[in-house]
C-alpha cells in the first residue's frame, strides 16, 4: 500500500501542474497572439512575423531559459527600435528584402547576445540606470502611440520625427475616417473595459474576434477601412540572412540586444517566487541569443522576455515552461489553421491593441517617486524621454547609456568627504553634523574620512576638500581615515603622496590609518609606505586619537622639564 501510494502521489502532482500549465498557456496564447501580431505592424511587418516571433522564439526560450515562467516573444519597446532600424536599412520598404533583412537583424541580436555570454557581460544589464530606463520606455510609449494614431484615425503623413509627426496628425484630422475611427474606439472600450473588469484576461482576443467579425458582417473594406490582407497559411518557412546588411543594421542590432536583455532580465526577476531557481544572467544571455537566431532562420523579428504576457502565466497558475510550449504550439495552430480569417483583421484593431498595451510605458507615477528621492535622477528621466522624442528610439538608447554612465561619473566623481569627531562621553567615532554639535575635537588633530573608491574621475576633487580643510583648520597632524575606501587607482595616489608633500609645507604631518587590505598593498607597492614609515601609518582613527594625544603629552611633558 504504501509503494501504491508513492507511486500515483508525485505522478497526480506531475498531472496537477501539467493542467495549470496548459490552462496558462492557452490563456497566454490569447493575450500573446494579437499583441505580436499589432507589434509586426508597430515595425512595419506583415503580422504573420508577429506569429512567427511568438512560436520560434518562444520555443527555444522554454527549452534553454532559466526562469520558469518568463514568456518570450516581441515587445513594445523591441518592435519600435527593429521598425526604425529596418526603416532605414530598407527605405523602400521593399516586402522581399524586408524579410531577409529582419532575419539578418534577429541573427544579429542573437550573435550579440551569445558574444556577450562568451565575454561574460550579464553585468551590462545594469548600464542603463532605473530612472533613466523609465525615462526612455516613457518616450517609446509616446512614440508608439503617435505613431499608430494615424492607423487609429484612417489617415497616412509622412513619418519625419516626432514633433513633426504631431503636428501632421493635428493637420490632418479633419480627414479621419468616421468608421475607422469607430471600429478602433470599439476596440478601446472592448480592451480597457475588459483590462478593469477583468484583468488579465484574454481582452486582445476578445477585440481581435470581434474586429474580424465586424469586418466580415459589415463589409468593413468596402467602407474604406484597411483590413490586414493575405497572411501566408501554414509553418514559417526557412528564411536566409541578407549579410550585405550587416554593417548598416550592426549598430541598431546592438541597441535592440541591450534592450531585449535588460527587459528579459526585469521580466524574469518581477515574477520570481519562493523555491524557483534563481535568475542566471549569464544563462539568458544563451537562451535569448539562441532563441533570436533561431527565430531569425524563420523570420521572427527580434525577441525578449515580455512583462505583460508573463504576469497572464503567472495569473493563471502557469508553473513551467511547459506553459510556453502551449502557446507555441497555439501559435503554430494558428498559423496552419486561421490564418485566411486573421486576414480580416482591421489594422484600426491592431492600432488600438498596441496603443492599450503601450500606455503602460507612460509612467507618471514612477517620475514622481524619482523625484521624492532625487531631483537630479528626475532630470536623468527626462532628458532620456526627449532623447528618445527628438533624436529616435534607436538614438534614444544611446543617449540613455551616456546619461547613466553621465550620472554615475557625477556621484563617484563626488564622493563624500567628512571630518571626523568623537561622541562626547561615549567611544563613538562620526562625521561632525548640526544634528550633533556637542561632538569633541582634538586641538591640532584633523581626522578627515572619504568614502568610497578613489581614481581619478574623483582624485582632484577629493584632493581640493582635504586641502581646504586644512587651510580651514590649519592641523599640526592630518589623518586620512582610509576605512571607507575599498580601493586606490593611480591617480589616486599621486594625490596621497603630493597630499604629503602640501601638508608638510603647511606645517602639519600626513598619517594615512585604517588602509583595507588592497589600499594596503597598493600604497606599500608604491614606495609611500616606506616615506611614511609605520609610525604615520595607523590601524585606525582611535589608534590615531590615542597616538597623536600621547605625543602631545610627551611634549607637554618635556616642555614642562625644560629650565
Amino acid at each position: 500500500m504504501k509503494q501504491h501510494l508513492t507511486d500515483t502521489g508525485p505522478s497526480s502532482s506531475a498531472a496537477a501542474t501539467l493542467r495549470f500549465d496548459v490552462v496558462a498557456g492557452l490563456t497566454a496564447a490569447a493575450v500573446v497572439l494579437p499583441k505580436a501580431m499589432a507589434y509586426a505592424t508597430v515595425a512595419g511587418l506583415p503580422v504573420a512575423v508577429g506569429l512567427y516571433t511568438a512560436f520560434v522564439p518562444m520555443l527555444v526560450y522554454a527549452l534553454l531559459g532559466s526562469s520558469r515562467v518568463l514568456s518570450v516573444s516581441s515587445t513594445t519597446t523591441l518592435a519600435i527600435l527593429a521598425g526604425t532600424q529596418l526603416g532605414l536599412a530598407v527605405p523602400d520598404g521593399d516586402p522581399a528584402r524586408l524579410i531577409t533583412a529582419t532575419a539578418m537583424l534577429s541573427a544579429l541580436v542573437g550573435a550579440m547576445l551569445l558574444l556577450a555570454r562568451l565575454l561574460r557581460l550579464g553585468f551590462v544589464a545594469n548600464f542603463i540606470s532605473a530612472p533613466v530606463l523609465t525615462g526612455f520606455k516613457a518616450g517609446i510609449g509616446f512614440v508608439i502611440v503617435l505613431d499608430q494614431l494615424p492607423k487609429l484615425m484612417g489617415i497616412h503623413i509622412a513619418k519625419e520625427g516626432f514633433f513633426r509627426d504631431l503636428l501632421s496628425v493635428v493637420h490632418h484630422v479633419p480627414e479621419t475616417s468616421l468608421i475607422t475611427l469607430a471600429v478602433a474606439l470599439a476596440t478601446l472600450l472592448v480592451l480597457i473595459g475588459m483590462e478593469r473588469l477583468w484583468p488579465h484576461s484574454p481582452a486582445p482576443l476578445v477585440a481581435v474576434g470581434g474586429g474580424i467579425a465586424a469586418a466580415w458582417l459589415l463589409g468593413l473594406q468596402a467602407l474604406g477601412v484597411s483590413l490586414v490582407g493575405h497572411i501566408p497559411q501554414g509553418l514559417p518557412s526557412l528564411t536566409m540572412p541578407n549579410l550585405a546588411l550587416v554593417e548598416q543594421l550592426l549598430p541598431g542590432a546592438l541597441g535592440i540586444a541591450l534592450m531585449s536583455f535588460t527587459e528579459t532580465i526585469a521580466a524574469g526577476r518581477a515574477f520570481i517566487q519562493p523555491g524557483d531557481p534563481p535568475i542566471d544572467a549569464n544563462r539568458e544571455l544563451v537562451a535569448t541569443g539562441a532563441a533570436n537566431l533561431g527565430g531569425a532562420l524563420f523570420g521572427a523579428m527580434p525577441a525578449g522576455g515580455g512583462t505583460s504576457q508573463t504576469a497572464v502565466v503567472r495569473a493563471t497558475g502557469g508553473r513551467s515552461q511547459k506553459a510556453s510550449l502551449v502557446t507555441a504550439g497555439v501559435a503554430a495552430a494558428t498559423m496552419l489553421l486561421l490564418a485566411p480569417l486573421l486576414g480580416l483583421l482591421p489594422h484600426a484593431t491592431l492600432a488600438a491593441i498596441v496603443i492599450v498595451y503601450s500606455v503602460g510605458l507612460i509612467q507618471p507615477a514612477e517620475f514622481l517617486a524619482i523625484r521624492k528621492v532625487r531631483l537630479m535622477e528626475l532630470r536623468w528621466a527626462i532628458i532620456a524621454a526627449l532623447g528618445v522624442l527628438v533624436f529616435g528610439t534607436l538614438k534614444g538608447i544611446v543617449i540613455a547609456i551616456i546619461i547613466s554612465l553621465i550620472g554615475l561619473a557625477s556621484q563617484t566623481a563626488h564622493p563624500r568627504v567628512s571630518v571626523i569627531g568623537r561622541k562626547r562621553g561615549a567611544d563613538v567615532l562620526r562625521p561632525l553634523s548640526p544634528e550633533h554639535p556637542d561632538d569633541e575635537t582634538f586641538p591640532g588633530l584633523l581626522i578627515v574620512r572619504p568614502e568610497g573608491r578613489l581614481f581619478f574621475v574623483n582624485a582632484q576633487q577629493v584632493a581640493a576638500e582635504i586641502r581646504a580643510l586644512v587651510a580651514e583648520h590649519k592641523p599640526r597632524v592630518l589623518a586620512i581615515d582610509l576605512s571607507r575606501v575599498p580601493d586606490i587607482e593611480y591617480s589616486a595616489l599621486q594625490m596621497l603622496a603630493d597630499g604629503d608633500k602640501r601638508a608638510n609645507e603647511l606645517g602639519a604631518t600626513l598619517w594615512l590609518v585604517g588602509l583595507n587590505p588592497g589600499v594596503l598593498e597598493v600604497v606599500q607597492h608604491s614606495g609611500l609606505a616606506e616615506i611614511l614609515g609605520r609610525e604615520r601609518m595607523l590601524f585606525n582613527a582611535r589608534t590615531a586619537i590615542e597616538r597623536y594625544q600621547a605625543l602631545q603629552e610627551r611634549a607637554g611633558g618635556a616642555a614642562s622639564a625644560a629650565p
